[in-house]
């Protein structure tokens, strides 16, 4: 039940990784002088709480958080991705074959975080299953440097059945550490481009993934939670209620326990393209069988980059 429950709250969350080999790391890391800002400091956009308790009291619609009302230039200096400010991807979540609830991902725009540009996203699902007997609500944020696909800022919301827990995170690679401002706890990076949970799943997106190929990643901030391996395994056909669409299928493996555990059946599908939207996510559960979640409607984004995706 535990694990159930668990695996309800964490559906969305991929783990966190840096290819060693073959995958392009950007430009060094930034200087200390971008990272010298105190927190929120020169901040052109912040973390929005009254807009998460109106998201939590059940008015969590698209025209609340999407971004498309702001207009932003090209930036020259940000890195190629397939996603943008506004884009909003939304999906049912089912446990085996019964209806679990709800889900999205979202860029919800540029924020600076002591001056640097960063992608601000969001992760959010809510629902119950077993009769009600569980229920889940979770938010997760990550603030992801448009330059480098690093994290800058992580905050996980979570209220399951059982289980409820708040963290924050601060990133500051040139140091060297990470900051835990909810309990005010330091821990070293694991590396000079950290990702978080969230934000891997975006860095994913935009890295080529070839059939056959596997990949090895230490770009989790955490050390414990390297290496992760991607094995891309085929190309398929998935349909989903936002349509039917080619797909790349990927098979994450975290060193840690968990959901993506050695042994696990995980996959997650991407659309074969250069959007490389999420269609569809399936993780083996004990008796239920899986838990699954299906793409229901796209909202694209505005790239803020001037390049061309490389595949």
């Amino acid at each position: 039940m535990r694990r159930i429950s668990a695996a309800m709250g964490m559906a969305l969350m991929l783990g966190a990784v840096t290819p060693e080999l073959g995958v392009a790391q950007g430009p060094s890391v930034p200087s200390g002088a971008r990272l010298a800002d105190s927190l929120f400091v020169g901040d052109s956009l912040t973390y929005d709480s009254e807009r998460h308790r109106s998201a939590a009291a059940g008015m969590d619609l698209p025209e609340t958080h999407r971004a498309e009302m702001i207009s932003y230039e090209t930036d020259p200096f940000a890195a190629v991705v397939p996603f943008g400010p506004g884009e909003r991807l939304e999906y049912k979540v089912k446990l085996g074959f019964f209806n679990a609830g709800e889900a999205h991902m979202e860029v919800l725009g540029i924020d600076a975080v002591r001056g640097a540009p960063a992608y601000h996203v969001e992760v959010s699902m809510r629902g119950s299953t077993l009769f009600g007997l569980l229920k889940m609500d979770s938010h997760y944020e990550s603030w992801i440097d448009t330059e480098l696909m690093t994290s800058r800022r992580y905050i996980s919301d979570v209220s399951n059945t059982g289980h409820s827990s708040y963290r924050s995170f601060e990133f500051y690679p040139d140091e060297g550490y990470w900051d835990q401002t909810d309990e005010n706890v330091i821990g070293e990076l694991a590396t000079a481009l950290p990702l978080d949970d969230i934000s891997f799943m975006y860095f994913v997106r935009s890295i080529p993934l070839e059939v056959g190929q596997t990949y090895t990643y230490s770009r989790y901030f955490k050390k414990d939670g390297n290496p992760v391996v991607l094995e891309v395994l085929r190309r398929d056909v998935r349909e989903v209620p936002a349509g039917t669409f080619n797909t790349i299928v990927v098979r994450p493996t975290i060193k840690t326990s968990g959901l993506f555990d050695e042994g696990g059946d995980a996959e997650l599908h991407f659309t074969d393209d250069e959007n490389r939207y999420l269609v569809y996510m399936r993780i083996g559960m004990p008796v239920v069988g899986s838990i699954t979640l299906h793409l229901e409607s796209i909202v694209p984004g505005t790239p803020i980059h001037s390049g061309a995706a490389a595949w």
